[in-house]
């Protein structure tokens, strides 16, 4: 959804260096499998708002309060911008559905305008050629759920967004055919859950790093996370129970995912580093896979880790056709097992590690750097594409969001942006070429979007969006001129450096 989420992992204060790839690489479009796909993505709640738990938070939130009017006039150019998507050149684009846009109350009547417009927008993919790719969840609760049954806390949420999906699934999927249930579970139980840096903003002492809402963060996150994969297999065994044979498409879910290096050769570094792995995409994807929580999870969590019935686990075991990852950056990870029993824990105590962006990891304390500060290594990223092959049976995945933000002064020669996608692009072919089974890449995003830490002061779009204007006018940047030149004509791309292809910023 945008490069600030990477920093809710992030439990340390961290100092930056640049992680530098050891061996360039150039390549083109046609190196890719012919059935590869690459595009870029947005999601709904970014580019305009419903009643959502999402959009109660902006509006109560004063450091955000002021986002919530130019959020809610972007919608009406969407249209607009999927001629610039088929003018750039893309193949596949990603969106999200909004729950609250969908089925106002959260559940019971559908609204017909709600219909109309997805309808509208995703016949105007169909028309340019553009692979839809949809996110049916992407953090807009509707609030009356979270009002009703504190939403994801509840089982009885499992119902309901498997009800919304089937909306989804009945009104869009003779068009549709790549659906993704959840964006970032991992991520949800951590932020919303255990640091309060997300709606609802659920937190409590120790581990909170805002003033919010005071709530349990020892338990909440293993709750609310439980409540996601099960929901998640609903919807999974309903699509293929009732639309699959009809209809042909195939149902994932996102992870958010690090690089993760051990910060030393020593054992106790590298065993830290896998339990990062395991509390991370493991507690996501190890269930999909296994039927249950990693070892190491349900060792060290315990009994406040809830457990998956027999008919529960063997409703995940192999509930996804695809493993979606949004990756922007690399960690460091070092072995704190020896204040595992110091006070209550939470997620970040539970991994016993001490992280950072850089070797130079500092004494703990929750840190959230500026999305700008997220530090380039592609090489991350194919470790995490040959780790997830390795580990679970090389499963089918697509890089779902990848992206650098800058600063909103930046100019639109956006060259670092380049030689950011240019270096994970690249990462992502030396995966594939080492047998990882890679379907496809997106990079976040095609448009300037409000960011969730950061709003509107730092931007990932390939093309800029003037917030201030009546038209909200887009322009591209220089990365938008290279990337349709890789998409189009077949561009040549290395990794070692921005070489001058002679691409103009329209100033």
């Amino acid at each position: 959804m945008e490069g600030a989420r990477a920093r809710l992992f992030i439990g340390v204060l961290c100092c930056l260096v640049v992680l530098e790839r050891a061996v360039g690489l150039e390549f083109t479009r046609s190196d890719f499998p012919s059935d590869f796909v690459f595009g870029s993505a947005t999601s709904a709640y970014q580019e305009r708002c419903q009643t959502t738990v999402l959009v109660m938070w902006l509006q109560t939130d004063i450091t955000n309060i002021r986002y919530n009017g130019i959020i809610m006039l972007s919608y009406r150019y969407i249209l607009e911008d999927v001629k610039l998507m088929a003018d750039t050149g893309l193949e596949a684009y990603r969106l999200s559905i909004s729950w609250s846009r969908l089925i106002p109350d959260g559940r019971g009547e559908v609204n017909p305008k709600g219909v109309e417009y997805y309808n509208g927008l995703i016949d105007d993919l169909v028309k340019h050629g553009i692979q839809i790719h949809v996110m049916i969840y992407q953090l807009d609760l509707p609030q009356v759920l979270e009002d009703e049954y504190q939403g994801w806390l509840s089982p009885k949420i499992i119902d309901d967004f498997t009800a919304y999906a089937d909306v989804c699934f009945k009104e869009f999927g003779d068009r549709v055919k790549y659906w993704t249930t959840l964006d970032e579970p991992n991520i949800i139980g951590i932020g919303s859950y255990d640091s309060g840096l997300w709606p609802p903003q659920h937190c409590s002492n120790p581990f909170r790093v805002i003033n919010c809402t005071i709530r349990n963060s020892t338990v909440e996150p293993y709750i609310a996370v439980h409540n996601l994969l099960l929901a998640h297999a609903s919807v999974y065994n309903l699509y293929h129970t009732k639309y699959h044979e009809l209809q042909g498409g195939i149902v994932g879910i996102n992870v958010y995912s690090f690089g993760i290096y051990p910060f030393s050769d020593s054992n106790a570094d590298k065993e830290a580093a896998q339990r990062y792995h395991d509390f991370s995409v493991g507690w996501i994807v190890n269930p999909l896979t296994y039927g249950d929580y990693p070892l190491i999870m349900k060792k060290i969590v315990g009994p406040r880790l809830p457990v998956f019935t027999k008919y529960q686990s063997e409703m995940l075991r192999g509930a996804f056709d695809f493993i979606g990852l949004n990756h922007y950056t690399s960690l460091y990870v070092m072995d704190d097992s020896h204040n595992t029993n110091l006070g209550p824990h939470d997620f970040y105590a539970d991994t016993s590690t001490q992280s950072s962006i850089s070797r130079n990891i500092m004494p703990s304390g929750q840190y959230i750097p500026d999305p700008s500060e997220i530090v380039p290594d592609p090489d991350g990223l194919e470790h995490m594409l040959e780790y997830l092959k390795a580990t679970y049976d090389n499963p089918p995945l697509y890089v779902q969001e990848n992206g650098l933000g800058m600063t909103t002064n930046s100019s639109l020669e956006d060259k670092k942006r380049i030689d950011f996608l240019s270096g994970f692009i690249g990462s992502t072919l030396t995966a594939i070429r080492n047998g990882a089974n890679v379907r496809g890449y997106f990079v976040w995003s095609f448009i300037d979007v409000f960011e969730f830490l950061a709003g509107y002061d730092t931007t990932f779009g390939l093309y800029s969006v003037d917030f201030e204007s009546k038209e909200k006018t887009r322009k591209p940047r220089l990365s938008a001129h290279w990337y349709s030149n890789f998409l189009k004509n077949n561009g040549s791309i290395s990794t070692t450096g921005l070489s001058d292809e002679g691409y103009h910023a329209e100033q």
